[in-house]
């Protein structure tokens, strides 16, 4: 009969950061290691569960033991399996020994083709397989799939035995139903004995049955096995101890990664209340923040306006009738800790960033592209370039310069070297204090964003020069390097640059030309070659684009023209999705497909002779073009995409009469070329919003 099935494997504590990543696998791959075998019945289901010192699978059914099958089985060509009057021959006989069929009757041995030779097969029924060896096997398979960050090697109890674990273990829970099931890992044998929490519950628990895991082990051991159940207690917790206090907890986004992390770090989980003293509040609260995250697991409180408080909650795994000295102990660690982010601060305000940049000669940025000093310089120099393509912001000055040259100086003061994650907040609050020019001010922190995926782009022509300098220079420096991203690897984030160029460019409707963008940060750079970096970024403008809600054909009809101007990406796509669903959008786009076809293979011509043209449908056809090209090369420089393409729709019938009656390779070369020549004149005007040739199914 199938029963529940338990898998547990209990260890020392289990890499936090890792932890939600070994649960899944562990699980997972039990649960597929069964179910390939035939373990499963259908419909049975599995829950992981993963705490800091145990990882562990309950399969809602499994049977005891698979089910015979019939299998064919492969023996040899028929020309050495049977004799001329079809008897078997010794080499037949012998190969079904081996395959456990001795004295199989000749009759369940059938002939058919396999590839060129007819080959002989007999069908067998492999046998029965137990539970216990299929557990083994997947069990197996599981521990040596998992995602493990850092293996460690320890003697087992016999003190002669190495093994290799992302952490000691100390036992191992195997139970079908009420029965163990006699499976072995990491020298431990299989057994039906859990534990508790170290300090709040039971330290054993033997377990009758394997439904009862979760169960016992939170109303006896007091721990929540689930990590998800665990993550959302806490998140609850969370929630209700920030509005006692009147406070939030920031955003999501922002906590998330610490919430799985607090949640790999208990099996018991209970929120507290912290608190510091305010005169911690006049260093940034950025310090705070990341120090009370990063070095001790709380989580900040903010007031409605965001402001830090000067509170912090407590996620602790201990739930003693008096909590007192868990929070004062908590309170004195978190002391010493904004006492030194509040000496960082007040020591590096003594030094003006410009002091600082000096310094940068001693920092390496690559071995091979020099110091951050020399980085400085080129960014000074592009970013002066880009600014002076922009229009002006609010001050109407050329502060690119200025900014890019106190853009890295935090980086050599110490609270950066505390937090690195703080560059660009730091230099902000550091060039405020030097009395720094506000857009420069801005463009210090700015030019770093957007620092993630739907991050916030920077604001003003300055912040926008820096930012754009930034990335172009470090993919050009790299990409001269042959750095390029290469499947999963990417050491430099240069697909994170690329899409941030694309956004800047993009949604602050920039209207620069990107390939001279790229062609100047190419420059200080031998041998560096501005088209692989500019297909690099295209392919990520190609993303982009489809997560706005475009199809594979709209974008590949934009960007396959290798667009020089991001800003008007929108309006273009917008046109194309507009024109996609007209009645002779079909017909153009096959068309326009055809045009290229015949082109590509007889050459383009740029005048048209009228006298040259002798049929009709030719004649109407450049009739036509000559009227609608002044009004779509009109609508073209407007930006009116839209209408642009709408009045390609006044071509359909002469292009097509045009298809159906002229035959472009005419014998007179004269008349061929000018029909090349009008063929060239439709392409250009089919072309010039997008290529309406790849809309074609």
């Amino acid at each position: 009969m199938s029963a529940p099935l338990l898998v547990e494997l209990l260890t020392e504590e289990l890499p936090p950061k890792a932890l939600p990543r070994l649960g899944e696998a562990f699980a997972g791959g039990i649960e597929a290691g069964l179910r390939k075998r035939g373990f499963l019945p259908e419909g049975a289901t599995g829950e992981g569960f993963a705490t800091p010192r145990r990882l562990a699978v309950l399969l809602s059914s499994a049977l005891p033991a698979t089910a015979p099958k019939t299998v064919e089985v492969k023996l040899m060509p028929v020309s050495v399996g049977l004799a001329a009057d079809g008897a078997p021959t010794p080499a037949l006989v012998k190969k079904l020994a081996a395959a456990g069929l001795a004295g199989i009757d000749p009759s369940r041995v059938t002939r058919r083709m396999d590839g060129k030779a007819e080959t002989l097969f007999a069908q067998a029924q492999s046998p029965s397989a137990p539970l216990a060896d299929g557990l083994q096997q997947a069990l197996d398979e599981a521990l040596a799939a998992l995602p493990i960050p850092k293996v460690m090697s320890y003697q087992l109890s016999d003190g002669d035995t190495t093994v290799q674990f992302v952490r000691p273990a100390h036992g191992l829970v195997a139970l079908h139903g009420s029965d163990v099931v006699p499976v072995s890992a990491l020298g431990l044998a299989a057994g039906r004995v859990t534990r508790g929490h170290r300090f709040e519950g039971a330290s054993e628990i033997a377990l009758a049955s394997a439904g009862e895991y979760a169960g016992r082990l939170k109303s006896e051991g007091a721990v929540v096995a689930s990590f998800a159940d665990r993550r959302a207690a806490i998140a609850q917790a969370l929630a209700g101890a920030a509005a006692a206090e009147q406070a939030s907890l920031g955003p999501d986004a922002e906590r998330d990664a610490l919430l799985d992390e607090v949640t790999a770090l208990v099996e018991w989980p209970v929120v507290y209340v912290g608190r510091f003293e305010t005169a911690f509040l006049s260093v940034p609260q950025e310090c705070l923040i990341l120090t009370m995250r990063q070095n001790q697991k709380y989580f900040p409180l903010f007031d409605g306006e965001g402001r830090l408080l000067e509170r912090f909650l407590i996620v602790s795994n201990l739930a003693p009738k008096d909590p007192s000295r868990i929070i004062g102990g908590n309170e004195r660690v978190i002391r010493p800790r904004l006492a030194d982010a509040r000496f960082f601060f007040e020591t590096d305000r003594k030094t003006p960033l410009a002091e600082r940049v000096g310094k940068l000669a001693d920092v390496v940025y690559h071995r091979k592209l020099g110091t951050q000093l020399e980085r400085v310089d080129r960014l000074r120099k592009l970013a002066v370039r880009i600014q002076g393509a922009l229009p002006r912001g609010a001050t109407g000055a050329p502060w690119a310069d200025r900014a890019a040259m106190l853009a890295k100086a935090d980086l050599v003061t110490l609270m950066v070297g505390e937090f690195p994650e703080l560059q660009g907040v730091m230099g902000k609050y550091y060039a405020q204090a030097n009395d720094e020019e506000p857009a420069v001010v801005r463009a210090i922190e700015q030019h770093y964003w957007p620092r993630f995926a739907g991050d916030q782009l920077p604001d003003g022509d300055v912040s926008i020069a820096v930012a754009l300098a930034d990335r172009l220079d470090a993919m050009a420096g790299l990409f001269s390097l042959g750095e390029v991203p290469t499947g999963d690897r990417d050491p430099y984030a240069l697909r994170r640059a690329a899409l941030g160029v694309v956004r800047i460019l993009a949604e602050r409707n920039v209207e620069m030309d990107f390939r001279e963008l790229v062609s100047a940060a190419c420059e200080p750079f031998a041998g560096s070659k501005a088209e692989p970096l500019e297909e690099f970024v295209y392919e990520r403008l190609r993303g982009y684009l489809r997560e706005q809600g475009y199809s594979t054909n709209q974008v590949e009809a934009v960007v396959c023209q290798r667009p020089r101007r991001f800003g008007q990406l929108a309006a273009r796509l917008e046109a194309v999705a507009a024109f996609a669903v007209l009645p002779e959008a079909g017909a153009l786009a096959a068309a326009n497909k055809r045009v290229k076809n015949i082109l590509e293979k007889s050459g383009r011509s740029t005048s048209v002779d009228p006298g040259l043209l002798v049929q009709e449908e030719e004649r109407r056809l450049h009739a036509t073009l000559g009227a609608l090209a002044p009004r779509i090369d009109r609508d073209v420089a407007r930006g009116d995409f839209t209408a642009a393409l709408k009045s390609l729709a006044g071509l359909r019938a002469d292009v097509d009469a045009f298809f159906d009656k002229v035959l472009v390779n005419a014998e007179d070369l004269a008349v061929r070329s000018n029909r090349l020549a009008l063929l060239t004149s439709l392409e250009r005007l089919l072309n010039s919003v997008a290529d309406i040739s790849r809309l074609a199914a």
